[in-house]
């Protein structure tokens, strides 16, 4: 994409469809699933899912110059809507109030077989 107005910062996957996050006017998108800081997929239980995806966000956020406390929206993709309690548990260990808005939403399927969350957000920049 040349939109001048608009950043993306790829993926560290040079093989990835998707960049890492988006950026216009001081406000970013990130869309993170369970895989691990060297590529490797995540296929354990939701909690482990869950801090891998959080984790991943923490990490692109801040490599795109804002933070997890910077984060405004959150839509949290589960295959299972039972795990949002265990999602939830981690959740709090990665966000503290004002929580950011969010949604959960209950899928069918992730892009992986295995898979059972997937998150996107919208944090401010800086």
């Amino acid at each position: 994409m040349s939109n001048q107005d608009l950043d993306f910062l790829p993926d560290p996957d040079a093989d990835s469809l998707s960049s890492d996050v988006a950026s216009f006017n001081g406000i970013m998108v990130s869309t993170q699933v369970p895989v691990r800081a060297d590529g490797s997929l995540e296929l354990g239980d939701i909690t482990l899912q869950s801090e891998c995806t959080l984790q991943a966000l923490k990490v692109a956020l801040e490599r795109a110059g804002s933070s997890m406390d910077r984060v405004m929206h959150l839509t949290i993709y589960l295959t299972d809507m039972a795990d949002r309690a265990a999602f939830n548990e981690v959740y709090k260990r990665f966000f503290a109030k004002p929580w950011p808005v969010r949604a959960a939403v209950g899928v069918a399927a992730l892009a992986v077989d295995g898979w059972r969350v997937e998150v996107t957000a919208m944090a401010a920049k800086g």
